[in-house]
């Protein structure tokens, strides 16, 4: 039997009447997901890349099994598998110990997440956050004393400054004065004694506040950190070791 003569019995076969041969049900091709769509961009700008903002300490990763450092590098890995021309770039936010709040939004706020600094700039003062004795605020640049603030002058907020950020450190006067005052600025670099007479300076603004400021005799000034006094820090510079 030839191969034409086959294809005529078939569809003879199927012609007859009470006989059909429907087609067989095709399957729809799966709709395709749209991605989502990024938040309105600006006009006359374009999306560069993105942050993620991971809140979790130390503690907390070595609680997992992890640590920071294997966190990051599984992410970076992750960029590179899914987008291999994808350049990465990790930061550490670090803050004050004892700061409080969620991971997250210390994060957000260490590393200047626009949103959260706006939020935190509409956001009423609440007085159980401002409490009495001494608040020293490096992100305002500003030193509240019992609910007052003190009328430090710039190189005297500097100097205290200086010495908080290195809390528990004796920094010598010949620090602070290669570190305070620019060799290329028109005012006069002091000597290691009018040091000590802004030193005292400073000390007569923070009032009863004073021994936060110690002298370390003979060798320079040191910060020490009382139960009245709370330091709040938006910002600290990230060790970029990623």
């Amino acid at each position: 039997m030839s191969l034409a003569h086959i294809d005529t019995a078939r569809s003879a076969h199927f012609s007859r009447p009470g006989l059909s041969l429907a087609p067989a049900p095709v399957a729809a091709p799966a709709p395709v997901a749209a991605a989502p769509r990024i938040r309105a961009v600006p006009e006359g700008t374009e999306a560069r890349g993105f942050v993620l903002y991971v809140g979790i300490d130390e503690a907390k990763a070595a609680a997992a099994g992890t640590s920071l450092h294997r966190i990051v590098e599984a992410l970076k890995l992750l960029a590179s598998d899914i987008a291999p021309s994808a350049e990465t770039y990790a930061a550490v936010a670090l803050a004050p110990e004892g700061a409080g709040g969620r991971d997250v939004d210390v994060v957000r706020l260490a590393l200047q997440d626009p949103a959260a600094l706006a939020k935190r700039r509409t956001e009423p003062e609440d007085p159980d956050r401002a409490p009495g004795g001494v608040v020293i605020d490096i992100s305002r640049k500003r030193v509240i004393l019992d609910h007052e603030t003190a009328a430090l002058t710039y190189k005297e907020f500097e100097l205290l400054q200086y010495l908080v950020l290195r809390e528990g450190r004796t920094i010598e006067r010949t620090e602070l004065i290669a570190s305070l005052w620019d060799a290329t600025s028109e005012e006069e670099a002091p000597n290691e004694r009018t040091i000590d007479v802004h030193v005292r300076r400073l000390r007569s603004k923070l009032g009863r506040y004073e021994d936060i400021v110690r002298t370390v005799r003979g060798v320079g000034y040191r910060f020490d950190r009382h139960a009245d006094v709370s330091i709040r820090q938006a910002s600290t510079p990230s060790p970029d070791f990623f």
